[in-house]
């Protein structure tokens, strides 16, 4: 299983903030300590602020923090509202009217898929952002 690149990218953008939580963080700030281009954090947090994972205030004075306190930040939720795809194989897409496979009808791999998928993800629901923390 791999993750996108999105995916990815959310995670270190919501570790920092949790790091970082003292006050506002801007994207400019944030996009050079991730090493992140700035538009692509940009839609990032556009994203990540419309799932109420963090909260954006514009303006001068302006800038991002979490919305809720890490511990309250299941990764599981993170992970399933920025992976766009997880379906892993052709078969797994709803429209299947397009799939070029044979075994299409009777195969095993898509509920071997299945669990796995499902496997993964409850593995994710047993840690909150608290658990990616530095513990100092």
């Amino acid at each position: 299983m791999q993750l996108s690149k999105f995916s990815d990218y959310s995670f270190r953008a919501l570790i920092y903030l949790a790091e970082n939580n003292h006050g506002l963080n801007t994207i400019e700030h944030m996009a050079s300590e991730l090493k992140i281009s700035q538009n692509h954090l940009k839609k990032i947090i556009h994203k990540l602020s419309k799932g109420k994972f963090i909260e954006s205030f514009k303006g001068r004075d302006g800038g991002i923090r979490l919305a809720k306190e890490p511990q309250n930040i299941p990764l599981s939720e993170v992970l399933l509202y920025t992976e766009v795809n997880t379906d892993f194989v052709e078969c797994l897409k709803h429209n299947m009217q397009h799939v070029n496979c044979p075994y299409q009808t009777a195969c095993n791999l898509k509920a071997i898929i299945h669990r796995a998928k499902d496997s993964f993800i409850q593995e994710f629901q047993k840690y909150s952002l608290q658990d990616l923390l530095q513990q100092s």
